[in-house]
This record gives C-alpha cells, sequence and structure tokens, in this order.
C-alpha cells in the first residue's frame, strides 16, 4: 500500500514507449533529484484516457519549469502504446511506460481485478518520496492544472490552504 512521506515503490528496467517509435528501458532510479508525476491510466484506445495523456503533453513544458518528470503508465504492452500513440497522440512525447507484468500497477495498489490499472496519480520528490497519492474511478478524468497546483504547492515548502495558487499567500512554514 502506498503511504504519502514514504519512500515510493522503484521499479527498475521497465519498457516505455517514447514519441518516435523508441521502446527505452527506464528505472524510477533514472529520475532522482527531479520530481516526478507518475500517472496511471486504465487502458489504450479508450475515450477519457487520451484526454488526459494529451492534457499532460499540453502542459508538460509547464511541469518542465517545476523540475518535474511526467510518467504515463497502463498495463497495455509498449506495442499497443506505439500504435495507439502514432495513431492518435503524436505529440505526446514523454515516456508511457508497459506494465505487462502489472507489478507496478500492484506495486502502487492501483491494480483492478480485470488486471488493468485504475487512474491513479503520484507525485514523488527528488529523493524519491511519496508526496501526494490520488485514485479515482475509471469513469472520471483527473484535472491535470490540479497537479500542476499540488506540484507547485509542494515544492513551495509551505502551508498552502484550500485553492492556493502561486503568488497567493501561505498560512507560513510547513
Amino acid at each position: 500500500m502506498i503511504h504519502v512521506g514514504k519512500p515510493a515503490p522503484l521499479f527498475t528496467n521497465v519498457t516505455a514507449y517514447k514519441k518516435g517509435g523508441d521502446f527505452t528501458k527506464i528505472s524510477l532510479g533514472d529520475y532522482h533529484g527531479k520530481w516526478v508525476v507518475l500517472f496511471f491510466y486504465p487502458r489504450d484506445f479508450t475515450f477519457i484516457c487520451p484526454t488526459e495523456i494529451r492534457g499532460f503533453a499540453i502542459h508538460a513544458d509547464d511541469f518542465k519549469k517545476l523540475n518535474t518528470e511526467i510518467l504515463g503508465c497502463s498495463t497495455d504492452s509498449e506495442w499497443s502504446h506505439k500504435a495507439w500513440m502514432e495513431r492518435d497522440l503524436p505529440d505526446v512525447a514523454y515516456p508511457i511506460i508497459a506494465d505487462t507484468t502489472q507489478n507496478i500497477s500492484r506495486d502502487y495498489d492501483v491494480l483492478n481485478d480485470e488486471g488493468a490499472s485504475e487512474r491513479g496519480l503520484f507525485v514523488i520528490d527528488p529523493d524519491g518520496v511519496v508526496r501526494y497519492a490520488m485514485v479515482s474511478g475509471g469513469s472520471v478524468g483527473r484535472s491535470v492544472k490540479e497537479t500542476l497546483r499540488v506540484v507547485t504547492a509542494l515544492q513551495s515548502g509551505e502551508l498552502c490552504p484550500l485553492d492556493w495558487e502561486l503568488g497567493q499567500q501561505t498560512l507560513g512554514k510547513a
């Protein structure tokens, strides 16, 4: 089970699809020193998932400015990711992990009874600690803007009240 404030479950040498038709091996440790937004989605070639994947791609530069890398993950194969990305999502440049063993989804406690990932989202700090976790039902998409707000708030090191935005007053040091 995932606990905020505890180390994120590690994954090593997993296959991911990247823009341009490339398959690459990645590990969570590759991102040490950076913030990571790791999000899980149920399946390729579905209805809500491409809206979220596109949303993260649209805001990729905003995340980069926050020293934050985006990683997508589902239990589909790298070949499925490749076919889907090239056909429907050619502008997505961040890696999409092929969790065909279901180990990552299981470790992050988002694997459902049908063998697909639920909509999980985890913000991991530069030291590999989970700082934010959210899992929702498959029928409701996430807010990428809320994810950006959360990353910004976490990076502020301050106590941030309801609906806090960058530039607004905080409640002091955390």
